[in-house]
């Protein structure tokens, strides 16, 4: 399987111009923080208004909006304004897959590691 994922991506990526590429760089940006993640985390849980989120995560409300207007920019997230709350849930289910992907290979590396270390 890694053998198609790697040559289904260098068909693509010699297909991508300099903008695309600024569009996936920009996109890993926005994945780089980890409160984003954990906001991602909580929202592949269902909806929730910022406060929730806030509350959840242990953080200021600012905080969680400044985060998540990114994510919106970004693709990431969905927002949904109803009377004084904005409601966010995940509009792109393609980042989990990206994030399994990330985490599965750190899995693997972390492994590797403490079977050299002889843990």
């Amino acid at each position: 399987m890694k053998q198609s994922i790697d040559r289904k991506f260098k068909q693509k990526a010699v297909a991508m111009t300099p903008e695309v590429l600024d569009l996936v760089a920009a996109r890993f940006r926005v994945l780089g923080e980890p409160l984003r993640l954990r906001l991602l985390q909580q929202l592949a849980l269902g909806v929730h208004p910022v406060s929730e989120l806030a509350a959840l995560l242990d953080t200021s409300q600012p905080n969680v909006s400044r985060h998540l207007k990114l994510m919106h920019e970004a693709g990431l997230v969905a927002r949904r304004a109803d009377k004084n709350a904005a409601y966010y849930s995940i509009a792109d289910e393609s980042v989990f897959a990206l994030c399994e992907i990330v985490c599965g290979r750190l899995g693997d590396r972390l492994s590797s590691q403490a079977r050299a270390l002889g843990r």
